[in-house]
């Protein structure tokens, strides 16, 4: 095989497990047998051994696997992690959007988004052209944990966005 011919199959290799990936974990629609998956990973991986020069960090052979870190380092977060707590009335409101205009000196309109609360805990994602380069708890909204290690082993989280023109 050419070098050109090894870079598309590892692209179409990638490409189809990620496909794959999405379809088992975010859609819980699986569309090829376990065997064809694990197929599909051990030529990637034998692909990527013999051409290492080739290995991406968005690879899905990159995915950690196995039991989380428990060694966290701190990272600060590029936008704080806010949150609206309880608000029971528009004065709660009212005091919440002050607040938050206080913390984050500025006196600028803020445009907010609101999603429903569900349990468990808020990450922070940090994707560079599309490429996932650092999860993080929300700790206390300004600074959180390091916990890029950990979320690569989420299936449902992308090591590589889909589609073009991230922010």
């Amino acid at each position: 095989m050419t070098k050109d011919s090894v870079q598309m199959q590892i692209r179409h290799l990638r490409d189809n497990i990620e496909r794959y990936n999405y379809h088992y974990y975010v859609l819980d629609d699986p569309i090829v047998p376990d065997a064809e998956y694990d197929r599909c990973m051990r030529e990637l991986l034998v692909l990527e051994d013999a051409n290492p020069e080739l290995i991406t960090p968005d690879s899905p052979s990159r995915r950690v696997g196995g039991k989380a870190s428990s060694l966290f380092s701190e990272i600060r977060h590029e936008v704080p992690m806010l949150s609206l707590d309880n608000v029971f009335d528009e004065d709660q409101l009212r005091d919440f959007d002050r607040r938050i205009h206080e913390r984050l000196n500025s006196h600028d309109d803020i445009e907010y988004a609101c999603e429903p609360k569900l349990d468990g805990t808020a990450i922070s994602l940090l994707y560079q052209e599309g490429v996932l380069v650092r999860g993080a708890t929300r700790g206390d909204g300004t600074t959180g944990e390091d916990i890029t290690r950990n979320v690569r082993t989420i299936p449902s989280i992308p090591l590589r966005l889909r589609g073009e023109g991230w922010p």
